[in-house]
Order: C-alpha cells, then sequence, then structure tokens
C-alpha cells in the first residue's frame, strides 16, 4: 500500500531549529567539558574559568547554527526547502516534486525515526533530515500506516 500525501514546503528557519534541538538532543553530554572548566573555579577562585566555559559553550552552539545556516543555501540542498509530496511504500520514500521529477530515498538510508504528537522526523545524517507534519496527511490511517512501516524498519519502538 502507497501512502500520498499532500504538498509541503520545509521552511529554513524551522530546519534551522529543528536541527539545533536534535543536535543537543543527542550530544548533550559536551556539555561537561565546559562544567568541568567552570568547577575549576571552586579550586582556582577566578571568573576566567566561568567566563571560558561560557564561551565554549557559546562558540560550539554558534558553529553548529553556522553550519546548518549553510546547509540551507547549497546548491545541493536546495531540494530539501522546495515544496513537494511525498509517496511511502515498504521500498522508499518517494520525494515529488511534481509528477515527473522525483528522489527516492530508501529505507535503509535512514539513521533514526523519531515520532512526536505533531510529526515524523526521519534523520538520514547529522544535517539532513525528512520532515513529515501529520497534517501534510490525507487521513489518520496514512499516519498510522507510515508509523507501521517505520515500526517494521526497527526505525522507532
Amino acid at each position: 500500500m502507497i501512502i500520498k500525501t499532500k504538498k509541503y514546503r520545509l521552511e529554513t528557519s524551522q530546519y534551522i531549529k529543528m536541527a539545533m534541538v536534535e543536535l543537543l538532543r543527542k550530544q548533550w553530554w559536551f556539555i561537561i567539558g565546559p562544567i568541568a572548566v567552570a568547577c575549576l573555579a571552586f579550586i582556582w577562585p577566578s571568573w576566567w574559568f566561568i567566563s571560558g566555559a561560557i564561551l565554549i559553550v557559546v562558540l560550539y552552539l554558534l558553529f553548529w547554527a553556522i553550519q546548518f545556516t549553510g546547509v540551507t543555501q547549497l546548491e545541493q540542498n536546495k531540494v530539501m526547502f522546495e515544496k513537494m509530496s511525498y509517496e511511502i511504500d515498504g521500498r522508499q520514500i518517494l520525494m515529488k516534486l511534481n509528477e515527473k521529477q522525483g528522489m527516492p530515498v530508501s529505507w535503509d538510508m535512514i539513521k533514526s525515526a523519531k515520532k512526536t504528537e505533531d510529526h515524523f522526523l526521519l534523520s538520514l545524517s547529522k544535517a539532513q533530515f525528512i520532515y513529515l507534519p501529520f497534517r501534510i496527511f490525507n487521513n489518520p490511517n496514512d499516519i498510522k500506516m507510515m508509523e507501521a512501516y517505520l515500526k517494521r524498519k526497527n526505525l522507532i519502538a
């Protein structure tokens, strides 16, 4: 059975926000380094350690924000931000710009998937993902079928 969705366009600002949230969710443990640097202020009292820790965190977040903003400007990633529909079946996800142009994404290219209360998020890499809000599905059965595909492919529990 094929799931056909309505056309949808991912906004670049929404992409950057979601990419940053996913990065922080996956790499939360990177905060241990700056906390360790800030704890040095208890051993050798100095505001430089705390300032350094804050600077490390700000530079880290700024680095990734610039990276994700750059992804939105690259020519090869422009297709991620165009209005397209999706055709999903057991073999692949077909991202269709129109009736004649489309790009298949096989299920083995998807590293992980996440279902929230209003969307599916299929991660292809650290900077590439497929965002499928529930409103683009034509009926609730399509959402259930999509969830069944993700469970069958062992992408969600």
